[in-house]
């Protein structure tokens, strides 16, 4: 078995009391650990809670944990969280030299998940990791019980703003500040102070790793601008009939929701728009993508997760967690000996109010 070490777990942050002593409820954990591959590369690897896996990619220059105060609240809608650092992020190695092409990256994910033993999985993106996680299911269908794309570069709009970069460089400027401008109203000074510090705590580690080591974000900036467009992997997850969600504020500048109606549209699949929201919304409150979830559940997303379930011989109706896992993951896992053990309470009672609305439809 490849050696594996955890570091110390992290609550996802809520404005509900922690201690259980005083009525006050505690979330779930997030275990991080790093796992070896079989061909000795480093990965870093964030899960929780218990059922069917929701395999989670980060966004450049991002890593899974700065999701934790989102991915803890969503372990009682019956998902297994699996965050996954890709190349040269987090706790992940950067890919060799020569070896900066976004399939590169696609590819290592893929292999994580064949080392952590999941078979099948929802699989969600923000941002970059939409584009990753879209590939991975373009190439192995299989594997994709349904794709949630979070506000993604993946779409016509975008793949014609990669086209402009190669012709004109100094227009990558305008998106970086637009990013760093997003980047600094993440943090609700201001309007919610209690937040700004939680969230201040998960992203100062990953600020100070950018500062050491700045280099490792040059491969995947790189590898983005040499990206082949995105429509094929789109028209093969429409041909697969994998249920496609492409999630999108309406007012993210930096890649613009046009590109999520077109990913929608391509894939066959909804479109939900965050109303208000940014490129970063769910940094910004982790509420919103909790109850977008809960609502693509009581729709088609529950139905592929209860198709999965049905086509792996397991009868849901009191089927025991062991059971619905047996669908999706190869005996003896990696990823279920990784997950933290304990009685997980439903949370439903002491969620807040979403900050953003949305708005569900086929496009």
């Amino acid at each position: 078995m490849a050696a594996h070490e955890a570091t110390t777990p992290i609550v996802g942050p809520t404005s509900a009391p922690e201690a259980a002593e005083g009525g006050r409820v505690v979330l779930p954990r997030l275990a991080r650990h790093l796992v070896t591959l079989p061909d000795g590369h480093q990965v870093g690897v964030a899960v929780c809670g218990r059922g069917v896996p929701l395999v989670v990619a980060h966004g450049f220059s991002a890593e899974g944990i700065l999701y934790a105060q989102t991915l803890s609240r969503l372990v009682d809608l019956g998902f297994k969280v699996v965050a996954i650092d890709a190349a040269g992020h987090g706790g992940t190695l950067g890919l060799p030299t020569g070896a900066g092409t976004f399939s590169n990256y696609s590819d290592l994910l893929a292999r994580a998940l064949d080392h952590l033993g999941i078979e099948r999985a929802v699989l969600a993106g923000h941002s970059m990791g939409g584009r990753l996680v879209a590939e991975v299911a373009a190439k192995q269908p299989h594997r994709a019980v349904a794709v949630i794309l979070l506000d993604a570069i993946v779409g016509d709009a975008w793949d014609n703003m990669v086209n402009l970069f190669r012709l004109c460089p100094p227009l990558l400027a305008g998106i970086g500040v637009t990013l760093v401008v997003d980047t600094l109203t993440t943090v609700p000074l201001f309007r919610d102070p209690v937040q700004a510090r939680k969230l201040g705590r998960l992203v100062t580690p990953t600020l100070l790793g950018h500062v050491r080591r700045p280099w490792r974000l040059v491969g995947p900036a790189v590898s983005i601008l040499r990206s082949r467009g995105s429509r094929w992997m789109l028209e093969r997850i429409a041909e697969e009939r994998i249920p496609l969600f492409a999630v999108h504020g309406d007012r993210d500048f930096a890649v613009p929701i046009a590109t999520a109606r077109s990913a929608a549209r391509r894939g066959r699949g909804e479109l939900v728009v965050v109303h208000g929201a940014s490129h970063s919304w769910l940094l910004k409150d982790p509420e919103s993508l909790p109850a977008i979830m809960l609502r693509l559940m009581q729709g088609r997303l529950g139905t592929a997760v209860l198709k999965a379930i049905l086509d792996g011989g397991v009868d849901p109706n009191g089927a025991t967690e062991d059971e619905i896992e047996s669908v999706f993951y190869r005996r003896r896992s990696l990823v279920q000996r990784l997950t933290p053990r304990g009685p997980l309470q439903d949370l439903d009672g002491v969620h807040r109010r979403p900050r953003y609305r949305f708005t569900i439809r086929m496009d």
